[in-house]
C-alpha cells in the first residue's frame, strides 16, 4: 500500500533512490515526477539465513510442559492439552451438589513421538518454502498445524471418530490461548492457538503490508498539486460539516437495524458434539413476540459452525446446513405431538421449580418432549429430542441461546434460554404446556 505525497524531495533514507521514478501526466497535461519506494528483501533474507530450530521443536516445550488451554463459552468450555487431546465439555450441578458432566473428544494424539500427517505435510512445505496459511481478521496469516484424530465417535459419519487441526501461530505477547474453535465440515474441526514460541522462526512470523510514500515533484510548467486534487480537495473541506446524532438511541437503533443477528465468534455444531449459538432476535413488542412464539409462527434460530437449528414451538426441532451449491440439508429432530407430550410428562419432570429466599417457588424451567423425527442410521428408530426451556436474564432484552446435545444416540436435548422465555414461564401448567400471560 502507497501514499501519494506532492513534495519538494522524499523523506531520506535507503527507501528511495533518484533514479527510481516515473512521470506521470493528468489529463490536463499536467507532469510530475514521481519517485517510487524500493521494495526491500530483509525477511527473505533472513528466511534465507534461518539455521535455527524448526517450528515442531520451538513448539516442544508446549508440548513436554504437559500445560492444557481453555476457552469458556456460555455452554461449552473447550479445553487443549498440548501435544495430547482436545476436549469439549460441559459441568451440570444437580440436586444435592451432583455433577453431570456432558464431554467430547475433539481429537487425541496417539504417539508423541510420532509426527502426524499433518505435521509430515507443514515440514516438507517448509522445506520447499511453502508456509500454510490461514486468514485471521483479514489477514493471511502463517501456521503450523498439528493433526489429531480418534476422539468421540460421530454418528453422523458412521461413528467414525472425530478429528481435528490445531493451528499454531506467531503471536509475542501471547500465552497460548485459544483464539477459535470451528467446525469446518461435519465432526472435522480447526483449533487456532497463538503462541509466541514460534515467533523465533522467521517463516511464522506475521507481516503487515508496508506503507510507504509515494513522493511526486511538478515539472516545470506544471502546478505544485494537479488541479483536480485540488478541486477535491476544496469540495471535501466544504462538506467537512460536524455531523451528530442528537440522540445516542437513534444510532443504537440504526445498529440493530442493520445487524439484526450476531453469533458468537467460537462455535462446534453438529451431533453428538452440538453448539451453542445467541442471536439477537428482531426487536418485535414483547406481546406480540411472545404472541407469536407460543402459536409457532415465530422460531427460534441458533447454531454457528456447520450444523444450525430451528425450533419452532409446538411444531418441530429441525438440524440443517446450508451450502451454496449443494443447498439445504434438513433433518427433523422431533415433531410436537400433546398427547404424547402428555404421556412423557406422567414420567418426566415437565415443570422444573426454584425456590427463592423468601420462601416462594417460581418455574425457573419447562421440559417438553418432541419425537418421530427422521429415522435413526445407528439405531433404527426415530429421533427425539427433549426441549428444555429456561430463563435467562441478560443485557438484552431479546437475546435467545440455543444449544443443542446428544447424550444417547439420536435421542437429543435443546436448550432454549432467553429474557423472553422469563415472562411465559409461570403460565407453565402440570405438564409444563405454556400459554400467553394476562
Amino acid at each position: 500500500m502507497q501514499n501519494i505525497l506532492y513534495s519538494f524531495a522524499p523523506t531520506t533514507g535507503v527507501l528511495y533512490k533518484e533514479d527510481n521514478y516515473v512521470i506521470m501526466t493528468t489529463t490536463h497535461k499536467e507532469k510530475y515526477k514521481c519517485i517510487l519506494p524500493l521494495v526491500t528483501s530483509g525477511d527473505e533474507e533472513e528466511e534465507k539465513d534461518y539455521k535455527g530450530p524448526n517450528p515442531r521443536e520451538l513448539l516442544e516445550p508446549l508440548f513436554k510442559q504437559s500445560s492444557c488451554s481453555y476457552r469458556i463459552e456460555s455452554y461449552w468450555t473447550y479445553e487443549v492439552c498440548h501435544g495430547k487431546h482436545i476436549r469439549q465439555y460441559h459441568e451440570e450441578k444437580e440436586s444435592g451438589q451432583k455433577v453431570n458432566i456432558h464431554e467430547y473428544y475433539l481429537g487425541n494424539m496417539l504417539a508423541k513421538n510420532l509426527l502426524s500427517e499433518k505435521e509430515q505435510e507443514a515440514e516438507e512445505k517448509e522445506k520447499s518454502k511453502e508456509i500454510p496459511t490461514k486468514n485471521i481478521e483479514g489477514q493471511m496469516t502463517p501456521y503450523y498445524p498439528v493433526g489429531m484424530g480418534n476422539g468421540t465417535p460421530c454418528s453422523l459419519k458412521q461413528n467414525r471418530p472425530r478429528s481435528s487441526t490445531v493451528m499454531y501461530i506467531c503471536h509475542p505477547e501471547s500465552k497460548h490461548e485459544i483464539l477459535s474453535v470451528a467446525e469446518v465440515t461435519t465432526c472435522e474441526y480447526e483449533v487456532v492457538i497463538l503462541t509466541p514460541l514460534l515467533c523465533n522462526h522467521p517463516k511464522y512470523r506475521f507481516r503487515a503490508s508496508p506503507v510507504n510514500d509515494i513522493f511526486c515533484q511538478s515539472l516545470p510548467g506544471s502546478p505544485f498539486k494537479p488541479l483536480t486534487l485540488r478541486q477535491l480537495e476544496q469540495q471535501e473541506e466544504i462538506l467537512r460539516v460536524p455531523f451528530r446524532r442528537n440522540k445516542e438511541e437513534d444510532l443504537q437503533s440504526t445498529k440493530e437495524e442493520r445487524f439484526p443477528a450476531i453469533h458468537k465468534p467460537i462455535a462446534v455444531g453438529s451431533q453428538p458434539m452440538l453448539t451453542v449459538g445467541t442471536t439477537h432476535i428482531s426487536k418485535l413488542t414483547d406481546d406480540q413476540l411472545i404472541k407469536e412464539f407460543l402459536s409457532g409462527s415465530y422460531c427460534f434460530h441458533g447454531g454457528v459452525g456447520w450444523w444450525k437449528y430451528e425450533f419452532c414451538y409446538g411444531k418441530h426441532v429441525h438440524q440443517y446446513h446450508e451450502d451454496k451449491d449443494s443447498g439445504k440439508t434438513s433433518v427433523v429432530v422431533g415433531t410436537w405431538n400433546q398427547e404424547e407430550h402428555i404421556e412423557w410428562a406422567k414420567k418426566n419432570t415437565a415443570r422444573a421449580y426454584h425456590l427463592q429466599d423468601d420462601g416462594t417457588q417460581t418455574v425457573r424451567m419447562v421440559s417438553h418432549f418432541y419425537g418421530n423425527g427422521d429415522i435413526c442410521d445407528i439405531t433404527d428408530k426415530p429421533r427425539q429430542v427433549t426441549v428444555k426451556l429456561k430463563c435467562k436474564e441478560s443485557d438484552s432484552p431479546h437475546a435467545v441461546t440455543v444449544y443443542m446435545l446428544e447424550p444417547h444416540s439420536c435421542q437429543y436435548i435443546l436448550g432454549v434460554e432467553s429474557p423472553v422465555i422469563c415472562k411465559i414461564l409461570d403460565t407453565a401448567d402440570e405438564n409444563g404446556l405454556l400459554s400467553l400471560p394476562n
